[in-house]
């Protein structure tokens, strides 16, 4: 069994930060890509960056120069820092991981069950 579990949301001003935090615990032998992922209200889901096993990351235009991504492999955690945060960037964030079982040395994606991110104007 394999869990993802995120922490960090919550409400901000306009133009402040948080950090989201997602800690994956479980049969985990290895995982790859790791990404945090949003949803607003009547909105597709959407990749907001991602991040390989090697550090490489990539960001949707709307995030760039504003949000980092990082992980730290040895405690199976990805960070989302958001800076300079804006009313659009309201939404339901969550993390996702493409990992591979121990027993199976089969890869599965997983995801996290959400924090709520609320930016005030």
């Amino acid at each position: 069994q394999v869990q993802l579990v995120e922490s960090g949301g919550g409400l901000v001003q306009s133009g402040g930060s948080l950090r989201l935090s997602c800690a994956a615990s479980g049969n985990i032998f290895r995982i790859n890509g790791m990404g945090w992922y949003r949803q607003a209200p009547g909105k597709q889901r959407e990749l907001v960056a991602g991040i390989t096993s090697s550090g490489s990351a990539n960001y949707v235009d709307s995030v760039k120069g504003r949000f980092t991504i990082a992980r730290d492999n040895a405690k199976n955690t990805v960070y989302l820092q958001m800076n300079s945060l804006k009313p659009e960037d309201t939404a339901v964030y969550f993390c996702n991981a493409d990992i591979v079982i121990g027993s199976l040395g089969l890869q599965y994606g997983y995801w996290g069950q959400g924090t709520q991110v609320t930016v005030s104007s």
